[in-house]
């Protein structure tokens, strides 16, 4: 609909007076087409009464410039057609002249937002001095002469080739304007036009400007006339054309207007004839409802202003030298002053003066042509342009642009809903306070703006938080005093932070802040700075306050990361870091000492492997060849001063496992040849003792790990101390070997141990266990001790659970390491038997711990079970093995069953609440709950390897739904890979795990009131569950869903009800359950199975009296009627305020059902399809009018309000389901399916949601020719709803 809008305008008549004039706008109103965040008359009302304008500080009042004179007496000139369009197209108010004055003498500094008693006083002052615009004339001012040509026709239009040039961006910008000068100069009118007709191709525009329509049509006819003839059939334009063409078009663009402004600035610039026009046209152009021109024009102006202000610099800068020129030449005495000089003089500061003028007036119009109306376009592009230009103009011409009635505008716009424009706002803030210079001038925006800006550190978009800090960084170092301690506190918590940029700009900011002040000395006059020892000591000092007194995190390697960027230098201090540690007057606490020791590895990782830690993600995909070099010289220079030291850290802190497990890491990331080429032999024995004093001394698990791993770094062929190394190990071992073969003789032959003795064998085997993880320890033979042990512990019970976790991973280790020396070559098959002889008794020995009464053998051996069934599977001949086939082995039915059972018990029960997380109880049950995914994972990784039948696999899903939150992803994966095994089957063990379920909750409460249960909604969940899991490929399970339907009208007929009883079979219920998976199933499908149903039902027999609520239930998830709906599952929830659907989605809905029809079977064909709107024009349902609530879903209104005898008995009895077919009818399934229609609860749609992921990953394996038959996904999906 046009919008009318009236806007006085100034009709030149001898008497003047306002009149309204109508303009109709398509969507939009004058200059507000596009303005967000205002309403249209109230944003207008305030851009032209606090608008800055420029102004110089020694203009004259009498001066004007060619944009003023156009406003004010050179319009004059104007016709009234003329004159009216240019002041509608600058929404210009009455100019009375007796208001100029006012207008011009309102200082830039007017109309601040900062100050209330300035924001409360706005309305007043604008009531009382109107601001006058500067429109420019269109047509050239008194004075100035336009050549034309007089060969050229009025009609004929130039040749413009400029917008190919521009677009090439193969010639030089300055060649290219000159050339344009030259023809300009030949031909004002032919070189204007050329000019005008390049910025209208640049906008995407066909159209070109006649010299017709220049001569005889305003400003806002042409662009009225180019609007009609823009193609608005594609949405690109030069601006945002995709395309290596278009790629560098814009720079290009911009250059060519800096250079244009730039070659004329002493010609042309002043000329106002080319100038003002161009302005008046690109400020029309950008008032425009066409984006195309919308964006292109602001550009131009944009850029346009940016170089107009550069001039403005310059002619600032001229006038100064002029004037120090003048004053130098009058101080002079009266012999030596030159009279005409000092003329000269004057005349040039004139002209300069005036040069000044014009210039101003320019910018002036164009920024209150322009700007003020499009820094809050809708467009972000738009808006992201005049903030990025602002604050270009801000940092060159600062005298004039860098107050506070520009800068309000970069204030508001930091709330901007758009990444883009919030971005070009902080960079742009970047800029000025830079400079120490600029931010004198800044203190009242600061104290405006700042919470924003911090605030901003926070945003959802990482590269706008970065340059928040950033921003942040500067008001720190050249705003002492503004940033309180507050303000700093939100942005400490993001050195922790997951992106590696944001974490680096906030390490830098802690640094500024905490670091810099008390670390760095200066000397030489500033000039040279220099870390003195203390100074680096006092870093670390600080670092060890911010981490533990702050609390924030748990982990120093992401704090290490964060400044590693800023504070790399002291971090690689590996001089202060170990002097600190080895001090014996550090005064240092333990807590302190363990951060300490953790700085010192994550730095030495960090130099070492040159990537974060885990978890922090960075966007880079490696490092330059310089930081390659950095890194190798790091690795290089920490391995030649911690070779030395680490013995002497290991020796002083042996006794405490928190500080010696990081210690003994360091050796993961030293450049292990120095040992050798630096003859360093005697710190690797001095290693190698306290490495065996360590391991003697502790049985922490992360101790031994960490101490095996070091040996095995230390055990690599290739050196040539490896004899040395493997002498060593090969004493550790002996030495562990002989006190378990005597404490083992002790436990075999006493039957008492005390805890000393007990803890002593455990540790022991604890030892052996976590450096048989890591060395072949075969030629000790401890499987057979190991084995006589476990044995006894079957057997009597006697051993203490302590000792049997060990000795279990150490049995399975040697298994392990024998079958790496079978694989290697061509084994014996004595060999062969033997190991599989070993592996098969050690499955029975694990299989008897699962019986145990202690929880933690139990997990155990369930876990090494699964992993040795895995390896010995089918799976270890694949690759060319085939001779290990005798190794293969399956478990029995017994093992298959006990596992199943273990999984019941220890993994699908019901944990505690959670609390806040942060207590020990919860940290425990995170831990548990760990634990339990991993045995869930080992036993779903047995079923999909063919280990287990795949029937078990109805143990693990039938927990689906109950169990989604904890472990549903693994569930998930499963169900998935299970069908891309086979999808029969899949399906099969789907229907099987609703019997288990539907079984067990009846053999619980009996078969009386099954369905009203809270557990039997669940199950109805869980039905939905694996019914959506089918996904979209509705013809591809098309006999799957056939098959679950038939087989699941077995089982719930399969038991009859009892002889001489009028009560419905007891497995009957299970039809509400097989509903859920009526809608994948197509029109003839549903009218087969009713028929199958039928038939079915007459072999039970059934009193009249008895109404059977489950077959109605799934004759109506079967009607055919339900065609409109049949997309949304029965009881899927629809929302509650229910739009109107489309023409779209009744079409459609009309196309899958004619596709639906020529797939039909042999069966009866339906009729057409009942409109929403001719449903509910039906008939009331006789009985059920009640029962027609809005939210209820379908199966609510089933149970809630039942039939009456008579009315269920006619609609469930076998006699009656033929009228159930015919959709056409006023029956029970035409009044059903209005049901369906209504609207019902929206708590499920996020189960649709969650699961239309499996649709995804289920058949993402599926051939072309699979999705090419799927004819009926937008039906079944029924997208709109979703």
């Amino acid at each position: 609909m046009a919008l009318v809008f009236f806007v006085c305008v100034r009709v030149h008549t001898p008497n003047p007076s306002c009149r309204a004039v109508p303009l109709e706008r398509k969507g939009m109103v004058g200059a507000e087409a596009g303005d967000v965040g205002r309403g249209p008359f109230l944003s207008l009302f305030r851009s032209w009464t606090s608008m800055p304008t420029l102004r110089s500080s020694s203009s004259p009042s009498s001066a004007s410039s060619p944009l003023r004179r156009a406003a004010g007496g050179g319009q004059r000139g104007l016709s009234a057609s003329s004159s009216s369009s240019v002041n509608a197209l600058y929404g210009d108010r009455d100019s009375d002249p007796t208001s100029q004055g006012d207008s011009d003498s309102l200082s830039a500094d007017e109309g601040s937002d900062f100050e209330d008693s300035l924001r409360r006083s706005v309305k007043k002052r604008a009531a009382k001095r109107p601001l006058k615009t500067t429109p420019v004339a269109k047509h050239p001012k008194k004075g100035s002469r336009i050549v034309r040509g007089r060969g050229q026709k009025d009609s004929e239009l130039p040749a413009s080739d400029l917008f190919d040039a521009v677009k090439a961006a193969k010639s030089d910008m300055q060649s290219l304007v000159d050339e344009w000068l030259d023809s300009y100069k030949q031909d004002q009118d032919a070189g204007f036009l050329e000019l005008i007709n390049f910025f209208i191709r640049s906008c995407g525009c066909k159209g070109n400007v006649t010299p017709e329509m220049f001569k005889k049509m305003s400003n806002s006819e042409i662009i009225r006339h180019l609007t009609e003839q823009f193609n608005e059939d594609s949405g690109d334009y030069p601006l945002t054309a995709p395309g290596p063409s278009w790629k560098k078009f814009q720079g290009s663009f911009c250059e060519f207007v800096k250079t244009l402004v730039y070659q004329c600035q002493y010609s042309l610039l002043y000329d106002g004839f080319p100038m003002d026009n161009l302005i008046s046209l690109l400020t029309g152009l950008s008032d425009s409802q066409v984006r195309a021109f919308r964006h292109t024009s602001t550009l131009a102006a944009m850029k346009l202003m940016t170089s107009l202000v550069r001039v403005a610099l310059q002619l600032s800068l001229h006038k100064d030298n002029n004037q120090r020129q003048y004053e130098a030449e009058r101080n002079k005495g009266p012999g030596q002053r030159a009279p005409e000089r000092l003329e000269s003089l004057l005349e040039k500061r004139k002209e300069l003066q005036e040069h000044q003028e014009e210039i101003e007036g320019m910018m002036n119009a164009l920024f209150r042509g322009v700007f003020v109306h499009r820094y809050r376009d809708v467009l972000p592009e738009i808006r992201a342009i005049c903030i990025e230009e602002m604050g270009s103009w801000m940092q060159s011409y600062s005298t004039s642009f860098l107050t506070d009635s520009y800068l309000k505008y970069i204030g508001w716009t930091l709330h901007d809903k758009h990444r883009e424009v919030r971005l070009k706002c902080l960079k742009a803030l970047k800029g000025l306070y830079g400079s120490r210079d600029l931010t004198a001038r800044l203190e009242l925006f600061t104290s405006r703006f700042k919470d924003r800006m911090v605030s901003m550190v926070m945003d959802r978009e990482y590269d706008v938080a970065v340059e928040a800090v950033k921003l942040l960084i500067l008001i720190l170092k050249n705003m002492e005093g503004v940033l309180t301690d507050a303000d700093c506190e939100n942005v400490y918590p993001v050195v922790y932070a997951s992106n590696r940029a944001l974490a680096s700009a906030a390490g830098e900011f802690l640094y500024w802040k905490l670091f810099y002040p008390e670390c760095e000395t200066r000397t030489g006059a500033g000039r040279q700075r220099r870390r003195s020892p203390h100074a680096q000591r006092t870093f670390f000092h600080l670092l060890l306050s911010f981490f533990v007194e702050s609390e924030l995190h748990d982990h120093a390697a992401y704090l290490v990361d964060s400044l590693w960027d800023c504070a790399g230098s002291q971090l690689k201090d590996w001089e202060s870091l170990t002097s600190l540690l080895l001090e014996k007057d550090q005064n240092l606490g333990d807590v302190q000492e363990s951060t300490l020791i953790e700085i010192l590895v994550s730095s030495v990782r960090q130099a070492s492997e040159g990537h974060p830690p885990v978890g922090r993600i960075t966007g880079r995909k490696g490092l330059t060849p310089k930081e390659r070099k950095i890194q190798a010289d790091d690795k290089v220079k920490l391995t030649e001063h911690l070779i030395p030291l680490l013995p002497q850290l290991l020796a002083k802190f042996s006794a405490d496992a928190e500080k010696v497990a990081p210690l003994l890491q360091l050796l993961n990331y030293f450049d292990l040849s120095i040992y050798c080429t630096r003859r360093l032999e005697k710190h690797l024995e001095l290693f190698l003792q306290q490495l065996q004093e360590v391991v003697v001394k502790h049985a922490e698990p992360a101790v031994l790990e960490a101490g095996a791993h070091a040996l095995y770094l230390l055990c690599s062929p290739e050196f040539t101390f490896f004899g040395r190394v493997d002498f060593a190990r090969s004493q550790l071992v002996d030495l562990l070997t002989d006190r378990f073969q005597q404490e083992l003789e002790e436990l075999l032959q006493s039957s008492f141990l005390d805890e000393d003795e007990v803890y002593s064998l455990a540790a022991t085997l604890k030892r052996l266990s976590a450096f048989y993880n890591a060395h072949d320890l075969s030629r000790w033979e401890l499987y057979e001790p190991c084995y006589q042990l476990l044995r006894k512990a079957v057997d009597t019970g006697e051993v203490p659970h302590q000792v049997i976790l060990p000795a279990l991973t150490l049995v399975y280790f040697s298994i392990l390491w024998t079958l790496t020396h079978l694989s290697g070559s061509e084994a014996s098959q004595e060999q062969l038997l033997s190991l599989k002889d070993r592996m098969v008794a050690f499955c029975e020995l694990c299989q008897s711990c699962l019986s145990d009464v202690d929880s933690d053998i139990q997990e155990q051996a369930f876990v090494l079970l699964s992993d040795l069934l895995l390896v010995f599977s089918p799976q270890m001949i694949v690759g060319g093995r085939d001779f290990l086939r005798p190794l293969v082995f399956l478990p029995e039915a017994t093992l298959q069953s006990e596992l199943a059972s273990f999984l019941m018990d220890h993994v699908f029960i019901q944990p505690g609440e959670l609390g806040s997380g942060h207590s020990q109880e919860d940290h425990l049950q995170i831990e548990q709950l760990h634990q339990r995914r991993r045995l869930l994972a080992g036993f779903c990784k047995l079923l999909l390897y063919g280990v287990l039948e795949m029937d078990a696999a109805s143990d693990v899903f039938k927990h689906y739904n109950k169990f989604y939150n904890d472990y549903g992803d693994i569930i998930k994966e499963t169900l998935t890979r299970a069908r891309q095994i086979d999808r029969s089957h899949c399906s099969r063990i789907l229907l099987l795990s609703l019997k288990q379920l539907y079984t067990e909750l009846l053999q619980e409460q009996g078969p009386q009131g099954l369905n009203e249960l809270p557990a039997f909604s669940e199950m109805r969940d869980l039905a939905r569950r694996f019914a959506l899991s089918f996904g979209p490929q509705q013809l591809q399970n098309r006999d799957l869903v056939v098959t679950l339907h038939k087989e699941g009208i077995k089982f719930s007929l399969s038991e009859p009800p009892p002889a001489g009883s009028s009560s419905q079979p007891p497995n009957l219920a299970f039809l509400e359950l097989l509903s859920e998976f009526s809608p994948r199933l197509f029109h003839q499908d549903k009218q087969l199975l009713l028929s199958y149903l039928e038939k079915c039902l007459q072999r039970v027999s059934q009193s009249p009296d008895c109404p059977w609520g489950p077959v109605t239930t799934y004759c109506h998830s079967l009607s055919p009627v339900e065609s409109t709906a049949e997309a949304i599952p029965q009881g899927y929830p629809r929302s509650k305020k229910r739009r109107t659907e489309g023409p779209s989605r009744r079409q459609r809905e009309d196309v899958s059902s004619s596709q639906e029809e020529s797939l039909q079977l042999n069966s009866v064909p339906p009729s057409p399809t009942l409109t929403s709107t001719a449903v509910k024009r039906g008939q009331p349902l006789r009985g059920l009018e009640e029962v027609e609530e809005e939210g209820s879903s379908e199966p609510q209104l089933t149970q809630r309000q039942p039939l009456s005898g008579n009315q269920r008995s006619r609609f469930s009895s076998p006699r009656h389901f033929r009228t159930l077919l015919n959709p056409s009818g006023r029956g029970l399934g035409t009044r059903l399916t209005r049901l369906s229609l209504m609207e019902e609860d929206e708590e499920e749609l996020e189960i649709h949601d969650e699961l239309s992921e499996e649709w995804q990953d289920a058949d993402k394996h599926s051939s072309p020719s699979e999705h090419g038959l799927d004819l009926l996904d937008s039906t079944e999906l029924n997208l709109e709803d979703f």
